[in-house]
């Protein structure tokens, strides 16, 4: 039986997995790291995948789903059924990835993800069955996020094409921010982004609230915290009935030519101080 290292990387992994050009994989016991990875290894890859089932501690699951960005993404691939999530039960299980072709053993070191793989068919097939039974009787896993292709869509429809942008634009530090602990997530971004482009704050958290982000009472709430650090601030626009509504406006010495980049850097700053 020989063990060959796939690589050091998830990426690296999964290209060997897919090589073998399976009907389907499993991928066992995950860490957070390693399915951040996986996720963002599958949303990269342009074609049709065969269809991924994770076996997953259910809190692992609810941690890496806390994040905006994994969440938004796995969403992404559970609408179009590349993704299936199901919770492991209380059992020890070793973290692997399961094929017909190949079983890999993932082995994580600091920062680096490697897989040591086998293709001895006796293995293999006494793994695949182990864990096509462990998937048969597990619980199926719901994510709440909204995908980001429906988030991406909406917004453009809802709001316009530049906010869009500036949207992923800010959400691109945020996932180069990685795990550092700031105040910034994607309603703190939906709000700066609408105070970028002078939007009003019924449109930006109706449309919050639509899509699946977050209520119009927790945008407000924060558009409130926003204001109280200075960083938007707002302006009356009077209707023909009822109240006036907000406009949002970016304040602290930001400008709407602003970068989004600075735009969003300048809260986590702020936020974190």
């Amino acid at each position: 039986m020989t063990a060959p290292l796939l690589g050091t990387a998830v990426t690296e992994i999964l290209d060997a997995v897919l090589d073998d050009g399976p009907d389907h994989f499993f991928v066992v016991n995950p860490s957070a790291r390693a399915f951040e990875q996986l996720t963002d290894a599958a949303v990269a890859i342009e074609g049709d995948l065969p269809p991924m089932r994770v076996l997953a501690d259910e809190d692992v699951l609810k941690d890496v789903m806390a994040d905006f960005l994994v969440a938004s993404r796995a969403a992404d691939l559970l609408a179009d059924g590349t993704l299936s999530l199901r919770t492991l039960s209380g059992d020890a299980h070793c973290s692997i990835i399961v094929s017909e072709e190949r079983t890999v053993a993932l082995v994580e070191v600091d920062e680096l993800v490697g897989g040591l793989s086998t293709n001895d068919a006796e293995f293999v097939d006494v793994t695949a069955d182990a864990v096509e039974s462990d998937w048969e009787s597990a619980d199926s896993f719901s994510v709440r996020t909204p995908p980001i292709s429906e988030v991406s869509e909406t917004l453009e429809s809802a709001i316009g094409d530049d906010a869009r942008a500036d949207f992923h634009a800010m959400l691109d530090v945020l996932d180069t921010e990685g795990d550092d602990e700031h105040e910034v997530d994607e309603v703190v971004v939906s709000l700066l982004v609408a105070a970028k482009n002078g939007v009003l704050l019924y449109d930006i958290s109706k449309w919050g609230e639509d899509v699946g982000i977050a209520s119009k009472a927790t945008f407000s709430r924060t558009k409130t915290k926003l204001e109280d650090v200075g960083l938007v601030d707002t302006e009356k626009v009077p209707i023909d009935v009822g109240r006036p509504r907000l406009r949002l406006r970016l304040a602290g010495g930001l400008d709407p030519d602003d970068d989004p980049a600075t735009v969003v850097q300048s809260a986590i700053d702020v936020l974190s101080a």
